[in-house]
């Protein structure tokens, strides 16, 4: 049995639990499973990781994206990102990847305009590295939004005005705000500067419009939501752990 699996906290709804699910059933793969792995914390992660039989892959959620990085053998992101999503079993060893850049930058370039050059990330997470690396790919410039300023260059919540809002047409949401089952949350930002020239792009997906998405859109922003970053990542990770 190959068994693959996603680790976080909490897994109250799985997107690669019921993707991959479906896609060992259409590969007819009966020799393939995946399993939640849902952990408090990560004591003891490298005696458990190494403890399931016929473990070869994980996907890394919230909030392990950065604190499960010590715990590899090898880290293999690009120019040093400091976010893994990916963890391939590889004869004993754990071996980092982030996939996360990938699903993100490919869905995001359909949508992009010559107007879309100023971006605010919302968020400083684990994901939010991956989308920092992927606009830097897209030389897009940005600002990193956050609750409490680690870096100088940070812009805090409540410092947040209408005219900044106006200036940066592409707003990416990688908070877990407005995630099933607290739809009623969304982040805190002057959307009366959002105009028709704003794309709000959101890393959650469900639901499939979050508060911060339908803001936009009586604006006359364009939205998108996280599933196509969430499918391409995935199949990111297949490849990956295929090689």
């Amino acid at each position: 049995m190959r068994v693959f699996g996603l680790i976080g906290y909490p897994l109250t709804h799985s997107f690669s639990g019921n993707y991959f699910g479906k896609k060992f059933d259409e590969l007819g793969l009966s020799d393939h499973e995946y399993r939640l792995f849902p952990r408090p914390d990560l004591n003891d992660f490298s005696t458990w990781v190494r403890s399931i039989d016929g473990l070869v892959g994980l996907n890394v959620t919230i909030p392990y994206k950065k604190s499960i990085i010590p715990f590899l053998d090898e880290l293999r992101t690009p120019n040093g990102l400091q976010a893994c999503n990916c963890i391939h079993i590889d004869s004993g060893r754990l071996v980092g990847y982030n996939t996360d850049v990938i699903g993100f930058r490919d869905s995001l370039k359909p949508l992009l305009q010559a107007r879309h050059k100023q971006a605010l990330i919302l968020g400083d997470g684990g994901a939010a590295e991956a989308v920092r690396f992927a606009l830097q790919e897209l030389q897009i410039t940005y600002k990193s939004v956050v609750r409490n300023r680690m870096k100088p260059e940070q812009l805090l919540f409540s410092e947040l005005t209408t005219s900044i809002i106006s200036a940066h047409s592409l707003i990416i949401n990688t908070t877990p705000l407005g995630t099933f089952p607290k739809v009623e949350e969304f982040p805190l930002i002057p959307y009366e500067g959002i105009s028709t020239d704003h794309l709000l792009y959101d890393l959650v997906y469900n639901p499939a419009r979050t508060l911060f998405l339908q803001k936009g859109e009586e604006r006359g922003a364009t939205v998108m939501n996280g599933l196509d970053m969430l499918v391409l990542q995935a199949e990111a990770a297949w490849a990956i752990w295929n090689r």
